[in-house]
């Protein structure tokens, strides 16, 4: 017989699902007793009890990682830094959940000592070894202590990310209201990224830097010194062309994604191969005309 005890009703019936989701096929007897505020999940395991026990530990895992696991993260949110807000907090959490599942190389370098799986499914395995019967809230006052520490990091991290995203969408917007307001010194711009950065004009004449260090609005890089990369978006902004054609090979790359989030409906990708052909096009048509 395994035995764990739940203080709240709602976390007896998540685990207690859970449970009937990874034995639907064996013949164990479950049943979801109640005692007073106090509700248990039995287990009769019979005479294969090692094999039940693994199944019964995979789902308790399951249980905490998709039941409770986003529930302590709001909590870390709402206690300790303070947001209560659910939309924002949703936010945080798919920056979270992000690090966890390894897609956010950047930030998951942060954690890189920390293993919340493997030490989750350690606790598991030394408290089903030691006790047939436990209380599941015991269980994270005193064996998850480590853990719920662990997660406070992922918290931290998350939320520093966060700000920074929410900085930039400003920032974004702001450059958005300036460019929105200005009109076209050049209707159109080809901008290549390829061993360096370079502007031409629609007739694929490239742009001297001179000539753009003297198109820049100096307002522009007084009201935003640090953000504004004199190189790039800084003339982009200034000339505020109706359509630029940006060919570069890495299109994720942060600049570009830059690029792309200010100018959104201006901008049109091309190959990077199509802009040395329409080069070779335009300059063969002015040697024609010579």
């Amino acid at each position: 017989m395994i035995e764990i005890i739940f203080q709240k009703n709602e976390d007896a019936k998540d685990f207690y699902k859970y449970l009937q989701l990874y034995l639907a096929s064996s013949a164990l007897s479950n049943h979801l007793l109640h005692f007073e505020d106090q509700h248990i999940v039995k287990m009769n395991i019979g005479s294969n009890g090692e094999k039940y026990v693994e199944i019964v530990k995979e789902a308790f895992y399951q249980f905490i990682i998709k039941s409770k696991q986003d529930h302590w993260f709001r909590r870390i949110l709402a206690e300790h830094y303070y947001y209560e807000d659910e939309e924002e907090q949703q936010q945080i959490l798919e920056i979270i959940h992000s690090i966890l599942e390894g897609s956010r190389e950047d930030l998951t370098a942060f954690v890189s000592e920390l293993d919340v799986e493997k030490n989750l499914k350690e606790a598991i395995r030394q408290i089903f070894q030691e006790n047939i019967a436990f209380s599941f809230d015991s269980f994270v006052k005193f064996r998850m202590r480590p853990l719920m520490d662990q997660m406070a990091k992922y918290v931290e991290i998350s939320i520093d990310e966060y700000k920074m995203e929410q900085e930039y969408q400003m920032f974004i917007q702001t450059l958005r209201d300036f460019l929105s307001g200005r009109e076209a010194k050049l209707n159109q711009i080809h901008l290549l990224i390829d061993d360096g950065i370079h502007f031409f004009d629609d007739q694929f004449y490239e742009i001297k830097r001179s000539d753009l260090s003297r198109m820049i609005d100096r307002k522009l890089l007084f009201n935003h010194p640090v953000y504004i990369d004199s190189v790039t978006i800084a003339p982009l902004l200034s000339i505020a062309p109706s359509s630029i054609y940006l060919y570069a090979e890495d299109i994720e790359q942060p600049l570009v994604r830059t690029i792309h989030n200010i100018f959104e409906e201006r901008l049109i990708f091309v190959p990077i191969a199509k802009f040395y052909d329409s080069k070779r096009q335009f300059s063969f048509i002015a040697d024609e005309k010579i």
